[in-house]
């Protein structure tokens, strides 16, 4: 990636200071620090803030890299699955929601315990815990080598202390008030990431003497500007995209523990949808000013006569590193690309401590002693820290686009045991044998897995996002025939 040496101190002082900023911000937030904070922010959270807010938690850094890049590829049509995204949320609001709230649950699985079984209620847990775990994990990767690359490398410093600073700050404002803490720190983020974003294309519309008008016709005019597809055969079709996006909006939002654990802090059932729905109306213009952002770029660099890289999410940061925008251009994209980095793994990681300590542990338990959960769940987050940090190193030595890829791809086949539980247990009265429960949700990605490896070969058909139904419709088939009536 290329490098400018002169501006790296300008990434190194925005990152300290952001994170600098992050640690006051939670100081100033008063927070009992026992587990009702930790867990449900005492569910007293405004419905307003936190909608705010889990607009940063769901765009990581890699969508500030990745979404301008894909654009290249795919045009603007990503915008049609964004549209899913909004009727998945209505879903989410009306379906899901009031189901959480009627059972006042902790973790979203403790579902799974009351309609199928303890087993199903761990295989559910689990199959988050994985999945969660290893994608935030890839995510906050390609963060870090980003700002190492630009920043820390260039000092003559490790990898392994770029990981470590950025771990250790999240590990610091998020230790004591867990949720509590991150609703609030997660609008300050969401903030800081529109501002970053919204400054970006300011700056390349500039640099190519473009008015607000102008972006709009330079937009019009690119070939790159096209935002529907309606040819059937595509896999950018626009009822395929729109269908996918409704899915991986329910799974990925409503089925995830860590975009629910927000939800669930709200005061009331009627709040939370209302943060739902306008959360679903506010991640729409966002996700289409990433597009703007990357037509913008790509006029600019041919404008220009830059080379591409080879990996196109390397193309927003080859940018910034090599000074073609301007030196001062490396401040907002330090501070967004950070933010949503932060936003989305703070949030992980306080999801995943709550998933294992109510869902693995129980210390939510009857009986079980408060001093010693509040112990167990400090661990614990400690814990899930380190993972990260050998996940991160992991990623770091494998040094492949291929392995984030197989993540991501993997996300996939985990939330689809998820969805297809879910879907049983909300739209069947049958009741399930409760012991094969964790087979039939190992066995479903394994079979999803083979039919993907021979349907181009087989019937010349490629998978794209549907994998995840295919996966979900394997799994309550599965629950289906392991099941008898009431």
């Amino acid at each position: 990636m290329p490098q400018m040496v002169p501006t790296n101190y300008l990434v190194f002082s925005a990152l300290g200071l952001y994170i600098l900023l992050l640690v006051f911000f939670t100081k100033c937030v008063k927070s009992k620090g026992d587990n009702n904070a930790f867990f449900r922010a005492g569910r007293k959270s405004p419905w307003l803030l936190v909608a705010f807010g889990m607009v940063g938690a769901s765009i990581s850094g890699v969508s500030l890299v990745s979404v301008p890049g894909w654009v290249k590829t795919s045009s603007m049509t990503y915008f049609q699955m964004c549209l899913g995204f909004l009727a998945g949320f209505i879903v989410i609001a009306f379906v899901l929601l009031p189901l959480y709230y009627r059972l006042r649950l902790t973790s979203i699985y403790g579902y799974l315990a009351q309609r199928f079984g303890r087993k199903s209620h761990l295989t559910g847990a689990s199959f988050f815990l994985l999945s969660k775990l290893t994608g935030a994990a890839a995510r906050l990767y390609v963060t870090c080598l980003v700002l190492h690359e630009l920043a820390i490398r260039p000092l003559g410093l490790p990898f392994g202390l770029t990981v470590a600073a950025i771990l250790l700050a999240i590990f610091l404002y998020t230790r004591r008030g867990g949720i509590e803490n991150i609703v609030r720190t997660d609008a300050l983020q969401t903030f800081c990431l529109l501002a970053a974003t919204f400054c970006l294309v300011w700056m390349v519309g500039t640099k190519l003497n473009l008015s607000p008008s102008g972006i709009a016709e330079t937009i019009a005019r690119s070939p790159m500007g096209q935002m529907f597809c309606w040819d059937t055969t595509s896999t950018q079709f626009f009822l395929r995209q729109f269908i996918n996006g409704i899915f991986i909006t329910i799974v990925m939002n409503g089925l995830d523990q860590d975009m629910m654990q927000k939800n669930l802090t709200c005061t009331s059932l009627r709040n939370a949808q209302k943060n739902m729905c306008l959360y679903g109306t506010i991640i729409l213009p966002v996700n289409l000013l990433f597009l703007i952002l990357g037509v913008l770029l790509y006029t600019f660099a041919e404008k220009e006569g830059i080379g591409l890289p080879e990996r196109l999410d390397e193309f927003l940061p080859m940018l910034v590193g090599s000074g073609a925008l301007g030196s001062f251009v490396v401040f907002p994209f330090t501070i967004g690309i950070t933010a949503a980095a932060l936003s989305s793994a703070d949030s992980a990681m306080t999801s995943l401590t709550t998933s294992i300590c109510v869902d693995i542990l129980r210390v939510e338990r009857e009986g079980f002693d408060p001093k010693k959960a509040l112990r167990l769940r400090r661990h614990v987050h400690l814990a899930v820290a380190i993972s990260f940090a050998f996940f991160i190193t992991l990623f770091y030595v494998a040094g492949s686009q291929t392995i984030i890829s197989t993540i991501y791809r993997l996300a996939g086949y985990t939330y689809g045991p998820l969805l297809g539980l879910f879907c049983f247990g909300l739209f069947t009265r049958r009741r399930v044998i409760d012991r094969a429960v964790p087979y039939i949700a190992v066995l479903s990605p394994i079979v999803c897995a083979a039919l993907d490896y021979l349907a181009p070969v087989l019937w010349n058909y490629h998978f794209s996002y549907e994998l995840l139904l295919l996966n979900a419709s394997l799994t309550f088939l599965g629950l289906f025939c392991f099941s008898k009536s009431n």
